[in-house]
């Protein structure tokens, strides 16, 4: 199976070179989409020297989950039937792509979460994206109907198949994206799994702000009153048995 990775980048020039060199050289596209970056970023990533890495440009920021959109319609247009997505600020553990991808490429699932809090350095996280994260997984699960532990790791990966059956011009483009994401794929009964992933973080101050956690609970709020009103209307639970979000222990996870 054809395996793509998006790339997702903003002002990433310090990273976006380490981030394209490490990742494995059995994927077999790369899609870059920067979103509107004032930096080199473009530059970098087209002068990397890797056959498979193809630059998508928005002309203005229109925010990460946009351009994670914008690189899995790309991917999926050429033929990939599978997509992770690794944040060009190379805060994504390469080894851990193969985790990420088996259970899509094994057919078990149609979209894989990374989940820092299932692994054993999990600790390394900043104590300010732990407790977000904590938080907004019990509004997650409860908006979605899915068992999730984190649902703020972008670390993923989806089949071709779940983004053809998933409405993206409908997907929340900013902060918050991950957890709007969730409650899309479980409205349309995709198979979701968790896969422990390490958690990569440098110096850098966490940038979660007080008004994201109310904007994540606004979008979560809007799912679950439609999740409501698809019950009412006799088309069941969102999640179901096809839904539910389970994690697997693999060496070297806590």
């Amino acid at each position: 199976m054809r395996v793509a990775v998006v790339v997702p980048a903003f002002n990433e020039m310090e990273q976006i070179e380490a981030t394209l060199a490490g990742i494995p050289d059995w994927v077999d596209q790369i899609w870059v989409v920067d979103d509107g970056s004032c930096d080199a970023t473009v530059m970098l990533a087209t002068r990397s020297g890797d056959p498979r890495v193809r630059v998508h440009r928005h002309a203005v920021n229109q925010g990460v989950g946009r351009a994670i959109a914008t690189g899995y319609l790309a991917a999926v247009t050429e033929g990939a039937e599978v997509v992770a997505v690794m944040a060009g600020d190379n805060q994504m553990d390469p080894t851990d792509l193969a985790r990420v991808v088996e259970p899509v490429l094994r057919g078990e699932a149609d979209y894989v979460k990374g989940n820092r809090f299932a692994h054993a350095e999990r600790r390394r996280m900043p104590a300010a994206r732990r407790l977000a994260g904590y938080g907004l997984a019990h509004v997650t699960r409860f908006a979605t109907g899915l068992r999730i532990d984190d649902p703020q790791c972008g670390y993923t990966a989806i089949a071709a198949s779940a983004v053809r059956r998933l409405d993206l011009d409908d997907l929340w483009p900013r902060f918050g994206y991950p957890n709007d994401l969730l409650a899309l794929l479980a409205a349309a009964r995709l198979r979701v799994v968790e896969i422990p992933v390490r958690p990569v973080y440098a110096d850098e101050r966490s940038g979660v702000r007080p008004w994201h956690v109310l904007v994540i609970t606004g979008l979560l709020a809007r799912r679950f009153v439609q999740r409501v009103a698809r019950r009412a209307h006799g088309q069941g639970d969102l999640a179901g048995s096809t839904g539910e979000i389970r994690w697997r222990r693999t060496p070297g996870s806590g």
